[in-house]
């Protein structure tokens, strides 16, 4: 009895794992085919067109895009981090976008620890998932701040396989959140920069920021070896 009991709770549970993934595809796909997403993630001017259009619920709107575009990890997250600094403003536009990243990231973490590796599987291409579980498995959430820190890494992608990891999620949010909030604020006064048409200062830190981006493309598998085989820090 207690067996049969266990097997149609698991039962239930697996159905409704099925269920929660199908809908979140099914509505996800939807959301981009009927709305064209991936223009408004690729097009800075008819993004801003379209969050505008909303008005007051306008912040809605780009929070709500900022939480697919962590979801959907293959869609580039500097798009919607930029047009929100040119939207609301540096501060502004750093906080919504914020908000935004810790939501998603809380979605993602918690989506791939309710439903484990099959779904992660699908979500993250496998030579992501390879590269990057070695340290969700054998290190500390210090090598995941650094992982959120430096630019260029697949952020929205560490989420999903975070969840794989025994990290408490409070622990993930605190450092993915830290990790995330340079970068974030970097394309937020960037896309204020622009509004304001200071293109001088708009240059440099574009400079600044495409070195960081090149230097850590480069050097990733470099920096990840290092990573790996520094010792842990203690309990």
């Amino acid at each position: 009895m207690g067996k049969k009991g266990q097997s149609r709770g698991m039962n239930k549970n697996t159905l409704l794992k099925i269920l929660l993934f199908g809908l979140l595809f099914g509505g996800g796909t939807w959301l981009f085919i009927h709305y064209d997403l991936i223009q408004f993630f690729t097009n800075r001017n008819k993004a801003i067109d379209f969050i505008n259009s909303f008005g007051p619920l306008s912040v809605l709107v780009f929070i709500g895009l900022q939480i697919l575009q962590v979801l959907f990890a293959p869609v580039p997250g500097e798009a919607t981090g930029f047009i929100g600094g040119y939207i609301y403003g540096a501060v502004l536009g750093t906080i919504y976008s914020t908000i935004a990243l810790i939501i998603g990231s809380w979605l993602a973490f918690s989506l791939a620890r309710w439903l484990g590796l099959p779904f992660v599987e699908k979500a993250v291409r496998p030579t992501i998932l390879q590269k990057y579980d070695y340290f969700m498995k054998h290190k500390g959430s210090w090598v995941v701040f650094i992982l959120f820190l430096i630019p260029g890494f697949p952020k929205d992608a560490l989420c999903y396989i975070i969840g794989l990891s025994h990290m408490p999620v409070r622990m993930f949010l605190v450092v993915s959140t830290l990790g995330r909030l340079l970068g974030t604020a970097m394309l937020s006064i960037s896309g204020d920069m622009l509004r304001n048409e200071q293109h001088g200062p708009l240059w440099i830190l574009a400079a600044v920021s495409l070195l960081a981006v090149v230097a850590a493309y480069l050097y990733r598998d470099k920096l990840l070896n290092l990573l790996k085989h520094k010792p842990p820090p203690l309990p």
